[in-house]
């Protein structure tokens, strides 16, 4: 089943408006001012847009305002990592599973080595995505993840 199926009714309507304009995520973040893979968060129902944002949106994507309030888009609220099941089936999600599951406690380990005992935080947090060449040939994906670390209290 196609994820986009799942979706709220106006994350559909912004993939098609983004679609029939031929916009990237990258296009309408710079216009927003925000970061590609918050602007994709949203599409995706996984972010919340404030209204000044949705006002943006809807300027940008050739849509009125009144569209997507009517379709929920400030009244709805995300249901964050409600998209897959674990483990993830699409080989591009999966990977990133995969990693995690292989470098999962290594990384935690460091985290700790460096900051003590704690998190890194998933809500204040930021991501890119980044298209890097390959000195061998080819090319790379090199994704940042840049998490506030929030320590464990004592109480």
């Amino acid at each position: 089943m196609e994820v986009r199926n799942k979706l709220p009714r106006y994350c559909r309507t912004l993939f098609e408006a983004k679609e029939s304009l031929g916009l990237s995520f990258d296009d309408i973040g710079k216009k927003m001012e925000r970061n590609e893979v918050w602007v994709a968060a949203v599409f995706y129902g996984q972010a919340k847009p404030t209204e000044k944002d949705m006002k943006k949106l809807a300027s940008i994507l050739k849509l009125t305002e009144v569209r997507l309030t009517e379709e929920s888009m400030l009244s709805w609220f995300p249901d964050r990592g409600g998209l897959m099941a674990i483990p993830p089936t699409d080989p591009t999600l999966y990977r990133l599973y995969e990693i995690l599951q292989v470098y999962g406690y290594p990384l935690k380990s460091i985290i700790h080595e460096k900051f003590g005992d704690g998190i890194m935080s998933a809500i204040d947090f930021e991501t890119k995505v980044e298209k890097v060449e390959n000195p061998g040939g080819g090319e790379r994906v090199k994704i940042t993840l840049d998490g506030k670390f929030l320590p464990y209290k004592t109480f």
